[in-house]
């Protein structure tokens, strides 16, 4: 089967420019992709081609991150939501499916749930269920990727040793895509953690009516644990696990990651 193109382009929506990159027929059933802070569309590079042979494949860079306006306003997981929807409308999309990751993941929800008529199923990978528990434990725990501008450049191998563990030991490259996107994220690489950590996911929970995949990476130890408690809480979803999956599980494993999407999303005709 021929690999369709990539296609990159610019969105003039209320925030400004928002960039994103389509891959498939344009006529073809919508799959929009959110992805993890402070990454951007570039996480699914190669997942777009391959989603892109039986869909309208879209992902787009969050506000404030890859090469997306910054945001006029504090970071937001309604508000990116909001934006989200945005774009949908203003490239003609009535209902798309929804795949996010990480951050991407909690976007997606807040897109189902605000949002309803424009999503149909919805895919969270290593999504964590953000309720007051969770809001307690993230509040204690220190930034990972935030560090302090040194003039000799060793705030670079911090951000890269602070990364580390959670990235293959094998695949350099995975670990220099996050350093390259957390150095375009407008000033504030920690805007997507914080919030994560201040979502009031358990408000909206119940709106989401969608069938849910929820993949889980197995070897992610922020977002790994959480999915049976995220399950317990939607009224159709399942879980997949993908063996080996870290923290950049879409570009880490991306035939696996897009196999496991096409096989719930087929599975839905």
């Amino acid at each position: 089967m021929t690999t369709p193109p990539i296609r990159r382009a610019f969105a003039e929506l209320s925030v400004g420019q928002v960039h994103y990159a389509e891959c498939g027929d344009a006529a073809a059933p919508a799959v929009l992709l959110l992805h993890q802070s402070p990454r951007s569309w570039a996480e699914y590079r190669e997942v777009l081609p391959l989603l892109g042979r039986r869909f309208r494949a879209i992902a787009m860079d969050t506000v404030g991150f890859g090469d997306s306006a910054p945001p006029p306003w504090a970071p937001s997981i309604e508000r990116w939501a909001g934006v989200a929807a945005e774009l949908l409308d203003s490239l003609g999309i009535e209902r798309a499916h929804v795949v996010g990751h990480h951050t991407g993941g909690v976007i997606a929800v807040a897109l189902a749930a605000n949002f309803a008529q424009k999503v149909g199923a919805v895919v969270l990978s290593s999504t964590p269920y953000t309720n007051e528990a969770f809001r307690i434990a993230r509040a204690k725990r220190p930034p990972i990727d935030a560090v302090q501008e040194q003039g000799d450049g060793t705030h670079l191998m911090q951000m890269w040793r602070n990364r580390q563990g959670f990235y293959p030991t094998d695949r350099p490259e995975l670990l220099q895509a996050f350093v390259l996107d957390g150095l375009k994220a407008s000033g504030d690489i920690e805007g997507g953690h914080r919030a994560v950590a201040s979502y009031r996911m358990e408000d909206v929970i119940a709106r989401v009516t969608q069938p849910v995949l929820l993949i889980r990476a197995t070897q992610d130890p922020f977002a790994s644990p959480h999915a049976a408690e995220l399950a317990e809480h939607l009224s159709d979803a399942r879980i997949v696990d993908i063996e080996g999956g870290m923290v950049p599980l879409p570009d880490q494993l991306p035939e696996a990651f897009a196999g496991a999407v096409l096989d719930f999303l087929e599975g839905l005709r």
